[in-house]
């Protein structure tokens, strides 16, 4: 392999005061038990683009129960490739042993050809759990050195470490050039890259989009040529990415992208040639995420596939069975390959039937009691926010949510408000005293 190019402290941007607090406890304490430790992949690309990272994961050779011993809050997932989360409350630090590419062992050889699923692991192999068409990733379980996992990422600018111990970026795939040249192109052939995995079509339109990037010319003919494939790809996992895209504050130029990439008419055909009124929304959704450096907690599912799922009326269709999950039928709703879950859709329902009540002008004190303790309420108002164009009404509900929920405060005078802020008192009832109570002045019973 040919010799990286290293990029020393003075001459790159990235400064350990904007990498996560969290994930610099877990490079220096790998550090301390004399293992290698990177920040890797999109964090040390967005950093040197003086983006805020969404998420920061870490490479390094110990092996996943080695970096379970060193942590205590520390979980081992995956059943193709074992990763450790370690846990720092509602945050999650993603560490990663370096891993390589294993090729495929021929039909016809013998087992003694086959290359071992696991390099010396201390722990059992991982069960393999994808076989399905040929040509995709079956065998994904091998430790490497950091060379060989830069090699088997997908994009090149996806493919630069952050060494802690020097503070250098390092460099095996050409990523730096790229990111100057501003280009999303392949590790290795497209066409090769993409058949192992067609969701990576996916994400390089997506990339291309979110960061204004161009695509490579070379992957742009391997999507037009293997774009078929993203329907082999699992429906769930689709789902996340399109949830992805939605809380990414660049949904509208994504979705442009992935409908040019002819992506789209593929994964939802619904969104092949969509009306303006989807484009609106989307844009509406991402003008509503972009002041945040994170995607708020209140951008749920409910209300992110509400955006896209509205505007086309699809709520009308009815739901079908689908098998998956504990259940042998599991409602959803149709949506292209998604399988939208129904506690989604109907949450979404019960957003869309509250939303136009909430603008109402001088509401009952008891119908604003009753919106305000509903379950869907939080969905609701964040509805209202993005789509609703009433100002005014999401102030006043935010006022009747806030004191709703103040400690020590009178809730059920607070929550009696009306949306214009004005308090409506009601007198408490007495409580009737019961008759016929054991050492009570009540009614004595007949013997």
């Amino acid at each position: 392999m040919p010799d990286p190019v290293i990029v020393p402290r003075a001459d790159h941007v990235i400064s350990r005061r904007n990498i996560d607090p969290e994930a610099l406890k877990v490079l220096y304490r790998l550090r301390e038990h004399g293992h290698v430790a990177y920040l890797v992949g999109g964090s040390v690309r967005d950093l040197l683009l003086g983006r805020r990272p969404k998420d920061f994961d870490i490479g390094t050779d110990a092996h996943p129960y080695q970096i379970k011993k060193l942590f205590r809050n520390c979980w081992i997932i995956g059943r193709r490739f074992r990763l450790a989360h370690i846990k720092f409350g509602p945050k999650t630090i993603e560490v990663a042993t370096f891993r390589r590419n294993v090729p495929e062992p021929a039909a016809d050889a013998t087992p003694d050809d086959a290359a071992p699923i696991v390099a010396s692991s201390p722990e059992p192999p991982p069960t393999p759990a994808q076989d399905a068409a040929a040509g995709l990733i079956h065998r994904d379980n091998t430790f490497g050195t950091p060379e060989e996992d830069a090699f088997r990422r997908d994009f090149t600018i996806n493919g630069l470490f952050y060494d802690i111990a020097t503070y250098s970026v390092i460099d095996y795939v050409g990523g730096l050039e790229d990111l100057e040249r501003r280009v999303v192109r392949s590790i290795g052939d497209p066409r090769v890259r993409f058949v192992e995995d067609p969701v990576r079509m996916l994400r390089a339109a997506v990339m291309s989009a979110r960061l204004g990037f161009d695509l490579d010319a070379l992957v742009v003919e391997a999507i037009a040529e293997h774009r078929q494939l993203i329907k082999e790809a699992s429906p769930a996992r689709l789902l996340e990415e399109y949830y992805k895209i939605l809380r990414s504050g660049a949904s509208e130029a994504t979705f442009r992208a992935l409908g040019r990439a002819r992506l789209l008419e593929l994964m939802t055909p619904e969104l092949a040639s969509p009306p303006d009124m989807v484009w609106d929304a989307l844009a509406r959704l991402d003008r509503y995420r972009q002041p945040f450096a994170s995607a708020p907690a209140e951008l749920t599912n409910a209300v992110l596939v509400g955006t896209l799922i509205e505007p086309l009326g699809l709520l009308k269709r009815p739901a079908v069975a689908a098998t998956g999950g504990r259940g042998p039928h599991v409602e959803r709703m149709s949506f292209g390959m998604l399988p939208v879950a129904r506690r989604d859709v109907d949450r979404l329902t019960h957003v869309l039937q509250m939303a136009p009540r909430m603008i109402e002008p001088a509401l009952p004190p008891r119908v604003v009691r009753g919106l305000a303790h509903r379950p869907a309420f939080g969905d609701a108002l964040t509805w209202l926010e993005i789509h609703g164009e009433a100002p005014e009404a999401v102030a006043s509900w935010r006022h009747v949510r806030t004191h709703a929920t103040t400690p020590g405060g009178d809730e059920a005078a607070v929550a009696a408000e009306t949306p214009d802020g004005v308090p409506v008192r009601h007198r408490r009832r007495r409580r009737r005293r019961r008759r016929g109570r054991r050492g009570g002045g009540g009614r004595p019973s007949e013997s």
